[in-house]
């Protein structure tokens, strides 16, 4: 970064007095930090990165205290970063603050394929961390797992299960795949039905996948009891909440049975405790009107079927569906996988997690894997004249939230104003979501703030770089 830009970050920070997601502080006005391996890790691992700023206390209320000596400190950081696997190259910035130095180390995110970045001393497994708030904390087995499976390709739904044989699969199940099949694929037309269920990953080395399980068996939760589906309906707006009659839980199932089965099992259950509304239409005639649209429903129950993790570290945790007062909210084990972020969802293709259970459900229930839904999901909503949904991606959970329209509505007119009584004083967008309570600054912006800029009725602080980490937001 640039000098200025430095002074700039540091004055923000003196007068706001905390850490935040991509800045950590060090003192280091005497000698060096002895340990910035775990910082150095986790924002190598962090989306967009991070930045170390050394000479501010956090203990004497974020005073710049300087450092001891910037030209030491920057070979010294430079030789922890060569410590670390893949190597960190920090970007170092010295700025002259009060009559004081201090130094700046910007980490830039390492490339997917060369993650976890580690501290070579500790091993992959203890040296990987992730930023979570304004800490570093030690990566799990799964978190590390999953990288790996990426890079290495890895299928979970291959992996065969103990005590499953080929007569686990349902006889009925598998007829009725293999017509399906060979009625869209003329190249397995002459193969015989086991080499077509090798093919399509339903077998593996004559005994049946995981996928196969999943798809085709007559109970797949006699292997996987947690690979289901918890619905449940609660009152009020927060599980805690009691209802009138002293209950939390309006209705409670779980779910089981193949993905399809499950797939519609689970829609019947948010049909039977969706609140229809009755609508006149222009001509006349009388029409009913679902609280959320269902094939926009439809897409991310199928969504979290296809995508989530099936490997054995996630197999005793299953998807969980809640309906609120004021919202749904639908969460599988597995964050986004691969290259994709929050930003990428609905906008190309993204790396796809089970290829093998995808393709089989194309051909099962005609759908497609190209694009996981999304597009679907936000066009439905728009049309039903509701809220973007809420995406949220977080150690390995991936949740979708989607917001009443009514209630949704009556919220928007009132955080409209909010946001601009709050930007009297500039504000980050870091602040902002914060502020009104989204866990994803990025949603956020999208949804609230770009709007506010079209209309003029925000302005940003660095409009020449609209995507600048220092940038702020005005009324």
């Amino acid at each position: 970064m640039l000098e200025e830009e430095l002074q700039q970050l540091v004055k923000k920070i003196t007068s706001e007095k905390c850490e935040k997601q991509h800045i950590e502080l060090k003192k280091a006005a005497v000698g060096t930090p002895t340990k910035l391996y775990d910082t150095l890790s986790s924002f190598s691992n962090q989306h967009d990165g991070g930045i170390i700023i050394f000479g501010i206390d956090e203990a004497a209320g974020y005073r710049v205290v300087g450092v001891y000596d910037a030209q030491e400190l920057q070979k010294k950081v430079m030789e922890q970063a060569l410590q670390m696997e893949p190597i960190v190259r920090p970007l170092l910035t010295v700025a002259q603050i009060e009559d004081k130095l201090v130094v700046s180390a910007e980490i830039s995110e390492c490339d997917i394929h060369e993650k976890p970045c580690f501290y070579k001393g500790a091993g992959r497994l203890r040296g990987s961390y992730i930023r979570v708030g304004d800490s570093d904390q030690p990566m799990t087995e799964y978190e590390i797992y999953s990288y790996e499976a990426f890079k290495r390709r890895i299928h979970d739904e291959l992996r065969t299960v103990d005590r499953a044989t080929k007569d686990s699969l349902s006889k009925d199940n598998l007829i009725e795949y293999l017509i399906k099949l060979r009625r869209q694929k003329q190249n397995l037309m002459n193969l015989e039905d086991l080499r077509i269920l090798e093919t399509q990953g339903m077998l593996k080395d004559g005994l049946p996948t995981l996928g196969g399980l999943m798809l085709l068996s007559e109970y797949p939760q006699e292997f996987f009891p947690q690979l289901s589906v918890t619905a449940m309906v609660v009152q009020g707006k927060e599980i805690g909440e009691l209802g009138d009659d002293g209950e939390r839980f309006i209705d409670n199932k779980r779910i089981e049975g193949t993905i399809p089965q499950m797939l519609e099992s689970t829609l019947a259950f948010i049909r039977r405790n969706m609140k229809v509304s009755t609508i006149i239409t222009e001509e006349g005639v009388r029409a009913d009107k679902l609280e959320y649209p269902i094939k926009a429903v439809r897409e991310i129950i199928l969504n979290a079927l296809i995508h989530r993790d099936y490997s054995a570290h996630t197999d005793r945790s299953p998807i969980r569906l809640i309906m609120y007062e004021d919202r749904l909210e639908l969460e599988n084990p597995g964050g986004l996988y691969g290259r994709i972020t929050i930003d990428d969802l609905g906008k190309a293709s993204a790396d796809t997690r089970n290829p093998y259970l995808a393709g089989a459900l194309e051909i099962m229930i005609d759908t497609e894997n190209r694009f996981s839904g999304i597009p679907t999901v936000i066009s439905e909503l728009k049309k039903a004249g509701m809220p973007t949904p809420v995406f949220i991606d977080r150690r390995g959970v991936f949740k979708v939230i989607f917001y009443k329209k009514a209630l949704a509505q009556n919220k928007d007119i009132d955080r409209e104003q909010g946001i601009l009584d709050y930007c009297v004083t500039p504000r980050s967008r870091e602040e902002l979501a914060e502020r009104f309570g989204f866990e994803a600054p990025t949603y956020f912006l999208k949804t609230y703030i770009s709007p506010l800029l079209s209309e003029g009725k925000l302005k940003m602080t660095i409009p020449n770089k609209p995507k600048s980490k220092f940038q702020k937001y005005y009324s």
